[in-house]
């Protein structure tokens, strides 16, 4: 019998992605949503206009969070001690100190709490994954760019402290490094350029390194750009292999030769992994690219740029 989920978020995100995805998945039905400030109803479901109202309902199992990252980990301390298992939209949370929390909460429970990363789902992350077992890394260069208003237009969350800014897209890239390496490289450095108008940084630098040496490790973020988007992640081995993810990880060139070239189904992945989770019940909390978020902008020089109109 498919498990009963309930939605807390209407955003873009969970109308684009979430809500095709759970409506495809044998696994799941879509019992109830929650959301204060619904842009627009749901055809067929009713729109609750808070989180608690969703979580007193006995016959939801689990629930998808998909809020912005400041009040997600408020919804999911909720959402378990209501005794609901738990997926998380990326970023997990606003801290690694709150994500932490949430992962022993889920655990005293003995609930499954799944911190959800999307890109970590497409066709040639798992190929690139076993292709880089057991070699080490070389050197890197991360492109990963987009035009913010193609994607979150009137949201302007993000551009607050706790919304992570152009990290709030980046981190995705942060996520497939984080699947790729047993042993990610971390953040020595990083740039951060901020519009005069906002909190968060509009664009950023960072530059990597690992604990076997200082090759050329960076990471190229901007939402600030017109015209196609750009998600790249191409490595060098220290054996010699040259790998190239394109296309948010669709595509996988290694060698120069194609090895994968798939359509993109992060999402309807994402929700497979969530149903084998309960079945199984095991959380799966990678932590690591909230980790390395949370570093640069610790350490990171900020760097105010022109306003820039959202």
């Amino acid at each position: 019998m498919p498990t009963r989920i309930g939605l807390i978020g209407l955003g873009q995100i969970a109308r684009n992605r979430h809500l095709p995805a759970i409506a495809a998945s044998p696994e799941f039905t879509l019992t109830a949503l929650a959301s204060s400030d619904a842009p627009a109803p749901v055809e067929g479901m009713a729109v609750l206009p808070d989180h608690r109202a969703l979580l007193a309902r006995a016959d939801i199992a689990a629930v998808a969070i998909c809020t912005p990252p400041g009040a997600r980990f408020a919804i999911a301390r909720d959402a378990l001690l209501a005794g609901k298992h738990v997926l998380l939209e990326k970023p997990p949370a606003a801290t690694l100190g709150e994500a932490e929390a949430l992962a022993g909460l889920a655990a005293r429970q003995e609930l499954v709490l799944f911190a959800s990363w999307h890109s970590q789902y497409n066709p040639a992350v798992e190929a690139a994954r076993r292709f880089l077992a057991g070699k080490k890394l070389a050197s890197l260069r991360v492109d990963w760019n987009e035009d913010f208003r193609k994607y979150h237009p009137d949201q302007g969350w993000i551009w607050q402290a706790d919304g992570f800014g152009v990290f709030d897209m980046g981190i995705n890239a942060l996520s497939v490094l984080s699947r790729l390496f047993a042993t990610p490289p971390f953040v020595r450095a990083a740039e951060l350029r901020i519009a005069e108008n906002y909190a968060a940084p509009l664009s950023a630098v960072l530059h990597l390194g690992t604990a076997e040496g200082d090759g050329a490790m960076e990471m190229h973020m901007d939402w600030g750009i017109s015209g196609p988007d750009r998600r790249e992640i191409r490595l060098q081995t220290r054996c010699g292999h040259r790998l190239a993810l394109l296309d948010s990880g669709a595509r996988l060139e290694i060698d120069g030769a194609v090895a994968v070239a798939g359509a993109r189904a992060e999402y309807p992945a994402l929700y497979a992994r969530f149903a084998d989770l309960l079945r199984r019940g095991r959380s799966d909390i990678d932590l690591t690219p909230l980790k390395m978020t949370l570093d640069a902008l610790a350490v990171g020089r900020r760097v105010r740029i022109p306003p820039f109109d959202a």
